[in-house]
Parts: structure tokens; sequence; C-alpha cells
């Protein structure tokens, strides 16, 4: 602040002075000697007033001590004051000015990098159905979970699992709360309302840490528009992400697997149905599925939930939904999964490994490749690699019911029985009304010994899933016979488990190489269990037995 612009005179002198008096100016290339200083530095205006170091300079000029060169306040003209004022004045509003623009870029630099930084991690919490209809409960969520699912595509966005958020469905929750429990930057809620022919969307976008609403928006579409609403929604919420999304990115965010409305709301009928896992609430969801693919036999999703339901344990059938999904799509991670599990189920390892590598290669995000992957390890005895590969899925999917369901019996299968009953009872505390926790737990207390509480959690389990005669003919026929009258009832009325409940004997061995054989046709999932539970000791010098075994030791 010492000069002014381009004249180079002293801003604290006030108007610029030329170097030399036009008078006294010498001609060009003639250097006078002994020039005054005032001639060097410029002639001082009267009325100014000097800086400590001019007169400092000028005490040496003039061979005076610098503190002869101090005048006395009192022989301070009042124009000199007035310009010491002017300069104190000036001075003043230039750090003042200084100050106000550093604060201001500070927190415009808050202010701006806050709301532009991209968001890495999301949870969308389960919509809300406001319609005051519970038949309608199946568009919220599936709503949830089709808008999980397309943000899940994206590399560069966390996105909570559906399992991970619907545990709070129902719940009042704060937004800060939720943002430290799951770790995410924010949260996505929504309220649905159907009404006739009309649907109403709202969306909030929040930042957990600071409960400021960073987005929010509503969509009123005609029930028609569902699917090309869903797409939009995907592309609003990324944009207020601050996603930067390639060209590949975008065709995920928008890319529709029907463009049936009626086809894809069936669809998401049959998913509510099929989510809730019990096998009397899967063969709710069937029918919904079959509506969805004749309304539009290309929509592949429609297929894959024909192959993932129970439905009359028809492997080739199928295989055949798979397939015509792969046909329409074969970058459908969820479909080459599903394959992957069929194989497994036929005990084709090779196949079953391709077709799970593949799904983790198109969406390292879907933890139930890793799962399912994890279960086939655990078929073949490769317990550690099979644990590895459910933590795997756990990481991606830590609240997943099924998942935790894999580990527990893999620790079981691994004879950790202690570490398993401990992983089965969590998940239990997790979801008490998950029928297999029990089942398997029931299990686990057979090989102990227990067969009191393998009994009870065996009814439990049938109860659950919405079996409650055969429930109460566990109990009766075990009260009344003990466990041969037990194994007896369930060798009647359910043949696929009688195996999972035998005690053999030298005098039944036939018949349970018989039975086992005939479970191994099925494709029994649970049927590799014979390889290490100590109930068919009795077979194993029968070389038919060991064929059975070694379906599950394929060559190395």
């Amino acid at each position: 602040m010492m000069f002014c612009l381009d004249d180079g005179a002293e801003l604290l002198y006030g108007p610029a002075a030329p170097l030399v008096p036009e008078e006294g100016r010498p001609e060009a290339g003639v250097v006078r000697e002994e020039e005054p200083a005032t001639a060097v530095f410029g002639a001082r205006p009267s009325g100014s007033f000097p800086d400590a170091k001019t007169r400092l300079f000028e005490g040496r000029e003039t061979n005076q001590d610098p503190q002869s060169a101090v005048r006395d306040p009192q022989s301070v003209t009042s124009t000199e004051r007035e310009a010491q004022n002017g300069f104190d004045r000036r001075l003043l509003a230039a750090l003042l000015f200084i100050v106000i623009i550093l604060f201001g870029g500070f927190f415009s630099y808050r202010y701006f990098a806050s709301n532009s930084k991209q968001i890495q991690s999301i949870a969308v919490m389960p919509f809300v159905n406001d319609s005051g209809n519970s038949d309608v409960e199946y568009l919220s969520d599936g709503m949830t979970e089709t808008l999980i699912r397309t943000l899940s595509q994206l590399p560069n966005l966390n996105v909570k699992s559906r399992s991970s958020v619907f545990r709070y469905k129902g719940r009042e929750s704060e937004a800060k709360t939720i943002g430290s429990e799951l770790g995410v930057q924010a949260i996505l809620n929504g309220h649905v309302i159907q009404r006739g022919n009309q649907l109403s969307l709202s969306l909030e976008l929040i930042d957990p840490q600071t409960e400021n609403v960073i987005w929010t928006d509503r969509y009123d579409r005609a029930s028609s528009d569902l699917v090309s609403l869903q797409n939009e929604i995907a592309s609003d919420v990324s944009d207020k992400l601050k996603m930067k999304l390639s060209g590949v990115d975008q065709q995920k965010v928008a890319k529709s697997y029907t463009s049936d409305p009626e086809a894809y709301r069936l669809y998401l009928q049959g998913r509510y149905f099929w989510n809730k896992r019990s096998k009397s609430e899967v063969d709710k969801a069937i029918p919904f599925f079959k509506q969805a693919v004749e309304r539009d036999p290309n929509f592949a999703l429609g297929y894959v939930g024909l192959a993932d339901s129970d439905e009359d344990r028809d492997r080739p059938l199928k295989k055949d939904y798979i397939r015509r999904a792969l046909a329409i799509d074969d970058g459908l991670a969820e479909a080459h999964a599903s394959l992957g599990y069929q194989y497994m189920l036929d005990y084709d390892w090779t196949a079953s490994e391709r077709e799970l590598k593949r799904a983790m290669e198109l969406d390292p995000k879907y933890a139930r490749s890793y799962a399912w992957n994890g279960a086939r390890l655990m078929m073949i005895g490769k317990y550690d690699e099979a644990l590895a590969s459910i933590d795997r899925a756990l990481d991606l999917d830590p609240t997943s019911i099924g998942i935790n369901f894999y580990k527990g019996v893999c620790l079981g299968a691994a004879g950790r029985q202690d570490e398993a009953i401990r992983q089965l009872k969590k998940l239990i505390e997790m979801d008490p009304t998950f029928p297999w926790a029990h089942s398997h737990l029931s299990r686990i207390y057979k090989l102990s010994g227990d067969y009191n509480a393998s009994v009870e959690e065996r009814a439990i389990s049938l109860e659950l899933d919405g079996q409650p005669d055969m429930a109460k003919g566990v109990r009766d026929s075990y009260a009344k016979g003990g466990w041969d009258a037990l194994q007896r009832y369930m060798a009647e009325h359910n043949p696929p488990e009688s195996f999972y409940w035998g005690i053999v004997t030298e005098q039944n061995k036939e018949e349970w190489i018989a039975k086992l054989q005939k479970q191994a046709e099925a494709g029994n999932f649970w049927l590799f269990l014979i390889k290490t539970d100590p109930s068919f000791d009795v077979l194993r010098d029968d070389a038919r037995f060991q064929e059975l075994v070694r379906k599950f030791n394929p060559p190395q």
C-alpha cells in the first residue's frame, strides 16, 4: 500500500508529484551531480506528513540525529494534523475491508463447497404409505426397493441395503440417529398417496448431521406413469447428490425393465410377499410374478422372481425362467446369481461357480451372489472360504436375515456348534418371526442331544411358517411316543425333511439309503449335511452312501 498504481507516488503523501519539477528536469542523458534528496525521491507537497522511514533517510542526508528530526507535537499544524487523521482513517478502512473480504471468502467457501460436494452415501428410508389403505403397502415398499436397486448401480455411491433400512419401518427415529447408526451423509424420506388413478409422492433429502433439508419435491402423476416416475425420481435424486454420472451410469439410472405399468405393479406385489420369506407368503408371490410376465413376456425381473420362488421344487422350470430372463438381458446380475444357485442344487459345482462369479462381476454390490457363493463353498466343505464369502455379503448387507442365517448354518456344518447357536439366537433377536432360524436351531439342539429344545424350536418354526396343525402334530407325537414317534410323523406329513430328524439304525438302514437317494434326485439343499452329521454314521461304510457323499466332493 506504499505506492499508488503506476505513478510511483507514495500513497501516504497524497497526490502524485513529478520525480523532478518541470523547470529542473535534466535533459536526456545528462546526470546532475549532488542533487538534493527531494529531487531524487520527489518533492513532498506542503502539508504532507512524512513517515519514519523518510525522516530517517532525510536525517542521514543532512547528518542529523534521527531523533532530532522528530517534531514537537505542539508544532504540528492543523493541516498536518488533518492529514494524519485522514491517514489513520484510511488505514482503518483498509484493514476493515481486508477483514470483510477474508470472512466473506471463508463463509462463501464453506457454503458453496458444502453445497457442491458430492454425497457418497445415502439411506433410502421406507416410503410411508399415507393412502390410508394397507392394500397398497406394496407400492410404497416397492418404490423404495426399486430406488435402492437403481442407485446401488452407481459405482461411487454407497446405498444402504433394503434390510438395513426396512428395520426402521414404522419407527419414529431422528435423522441424526439414523445417520449415525447407518453411517450415511444423506437420508431420503418419501410419502406415497394413491387415490384412484392418481399417485402423489413427496420426497425430502436431509443432511443427518445438521438435520437441514437439502432438497424437497413433490410428484403428482397418473398411476399409469409409475414406470417413468421411478426413472425420473432416480435421475433427480442422483442429481441432488451431486453425482457426476458417466454415460454408462446415466443408462443404468434410466433403465426400465418393463414399459407396462401394470406388469410393474404386479411385480412389486410379488416382491412384497416374497420379501416376507415364509413359505406361505412366498406362495402368495408366485401368482403375481406369473401375471407380470404374462402381461409383458419381456419382463426379465419377473422371470427372476418366479425362479426365486419355491414353486413345486421344479428345478428344470426354474432354470427355464432364468434362461428366459438372460435371453432378454444377459447383463442382469440377479439372473446369473439365481442360475448359479440352481446349478448348486443340481450339485453342478463348476457351472454354479461360473454363474455366481459372473453375477459378482456384473454387480459387485449384489450381496446375494456372495451369500450363495458362500453356500456353495459350504456344501463342498470349504468352510473357511465359505465364511469369508458370507462375511463379504454381510459387509454389503449386514442386517440381511437370509445371509445371517447362512452364517449360522455354515458355523454348524463346520462343527462350531456353540458359535452356531449364538449366531442363530442373534438372528432370532433380529427377527423373531423368521422360521428358518428356529428350524435350524432345532437341528443344532438335536445334534447336542437336547431333544426337548429341538422339538419346541421346530414347532415354533412351523407355526411361523403358517402350519399350526403340523406344529401341534410335532409336539403331540413327541409327547406321546418320543423321538421315534416324531420321526414317523414327519415321514408321513413332511417327507422332504424327514431325514433332517431321523435316527438311523441297522434295522432301518435300507429305508434310509432309499430316502437319501430320493432327496438327491430332488436336489435337496440340506443333503450336504450327511457328510458331517453323526446321525448317519451307521451308513458310512455303505458304497451307496459314499456315492451320495461324493456329490459334495468335486474333483480338484
